[in-house]
């Protein structure tokens, strides 16, 4: 570990007991460790796109614009996607316990593709299977992790146009409730 906290305390003592050094130790499941990382992830994601961005959009005051390029206009303001990869980049600078991403089969952006196979295993499956999460184990540099995958869903118009007209955007045809991709979450193996 990198001599800083973990965002949660809990998760925190959670991470502390499943995480052994070889003996069998007390302590949470992965699967249930993922599943409460991702439940914070969505619900912080669905209230800023709901609570922030949708207000903001074509129907709210519009003082403030989100746009992807929100760095570079005044009043700009990330968009859900962006404020979900600044929070992910900056867990990863404050611990190694886990990491997480945004990914899709379809990206607007391509660094949000699938690099693994087991990426693009657990992506198809939550697009194929709408509702559903996908667990599973992969090694990458030799260590080995537990990957979890879990719907992205759209949660507002906001997130349906936005993909609908996005001129990079592989697939068009988003609506209310569809998966638009998967939340990655990876936990070490020690």
């Amino acid at each position: 570990m990198k001599n800083k906290p973990i965002l949660a305390g809990a998760l925190a003592i959670a991470a502390a007991g499943m995480i052994g050094c070889g003996e069998k130790q007390a302590g949470v499941d992965p699967k249930l460790y993922t599943d409460s990382l991702f439940a914070v992830m969505k619900a912080d994601r669905t209230n800023y796109t709901k609570l922030i961005i949708q207000r903001l959009g074509p129907n709210g005051v519009n003082t403030i614009k989100p746009d992807e390029h929100w760095q570079d206009i005044d009043n700009g303001a990330p968009l859900p996607a962006q404020m979900f990869r600044a929070g992910a980049e900056r867990v990863a600078d404050m611990t190694d316990e886990f990491t997480y991403s945004l990914q899709s089969i379809w990206p607007v952006n391509k660094q949000n593709a699938p690099k693994t196979e087991m990426e693009k295993q657990g992506l198809q499956y939550v697009a194929d299977n709408p509702g559903e999460n996908f667990y599973g184990s992969e090694e990458l540099g030799g260590v080995t992790y537990y990957t979890a995958v879990y719907p992205d869903v759209a949660v507002s118009e906001a997130c349906i146009s936005c993909h609908n007209e996005h001129k990079d955007s592989p697939k068009t045809d988003f609506k209310m409730g569809d998966v638009m991709g998967g939340v990655v979450i990876r936990v070490p193996l020690k």
